[in-house]
């Protein structure tokens, strides 16, 4: 509501300015306020301690690749193998799994940033060359196959619908011990683990497929004071000694 009143106040100014129109009527009525979601975040300890829990669950490898990429929840369900590159490590985002009209669609990521290279960890190649292999061999005892290759799909094959993940995700949450959070607070938990540990933000930003390194930083900037207290005391460690 607030983006659909700033469109339409910023084409009856250009009326107005134009004489197509006499006054700007939008500046009558009050734009509602912006309201974020609050974001949550799991500790390092946290995140380990539900991953460790959750090992049996079918949902296990997407959890833990979203956990350990930062990607979005659409990302993960569009990965294909063809852009996973176990050999050198490393994935390509480009395209995501939508819910258009409930229905599950492959749509390409819509910007520059959002299309990104991944390097990924050696445990995180573990896990997805164990899957890979699994998948493999279920397709093999069903004769089933897929032209698209999606890395996760359901048992019919093709992408998994999205809602399909946050369901699964809110069922384990009630049965795990950790703190509560969002599906995409595993994302903002990538984030902080990597920002905490000292990473630099330009390489946390082009993980999480940001526009920037400045919106990164307005989006994390709760983490950011005790890394600049971190980097105060390293600089006098460093000049003056312990």
């Amino acid at each position: 509501m607030r983006n659909i009143h700033g469109i339409i106040r910023k084409a009856l100014a250009d009326a107005m300015r134009k004489g197509s129109v006499t006054r700007n009527v939008a500046d009558l009525a009050d734009a509602p306020r912006a309201r974020g979601r609050k974001m949550d975040a799991w500790s390092a300890d946290e995140l380990r301690q539900f991953l460790t829990s959750i090992e049996d669950s079918d949902w296990y490898v997407p959890i833990y690749l979203a956990a350990n990429t930062g990607m979005r929840r659409g990302e993960v369900l569009g990965l294909t193998w063809r852009n996973v590159d176990l050999d050198n490590a490393r994935l390509v985002v480009e395209q995501q799994v939508q819910s258009v009209e409930y229905e599950a669609s492959v749509a390409d990521e819509k910007t520059t940033g959002s299309r990104r290279t991944i390097d990924l960890d050696p445990r995180t190649v573990a896990v997805l060359k164990t899957w890979r292999r699994q998948q493999l061999e279920r397709r093999l005892s069903t004769g089933r196959r897929s032209a698209d290759e999606f890395v996760f799909t359901h048992p019919e094959g093709g992408p998994i619908h999205p809602d399909l993940f946050s369901q699964s995700w809110s069922r384990l949450m009630d049965k795990s011990d950790v703190r509560r959070i969002r599906l995409h607070d595993l994302r903002h938990t990538h984030a902080s683990v990597l920002l905490k540990a000292g990473v630099p933000v330009k390489v946390v930003s082009e993980r999480l497929g940001h526009s920037s390194p400045a919106f990164t930083m307005t989006v994390y900037q709760h983490v950011l004071p005790g890394m600049q207290a971190d980097a105060a005391a390293a600089f006098g460690e460093a000049v003056f000694g312990r």
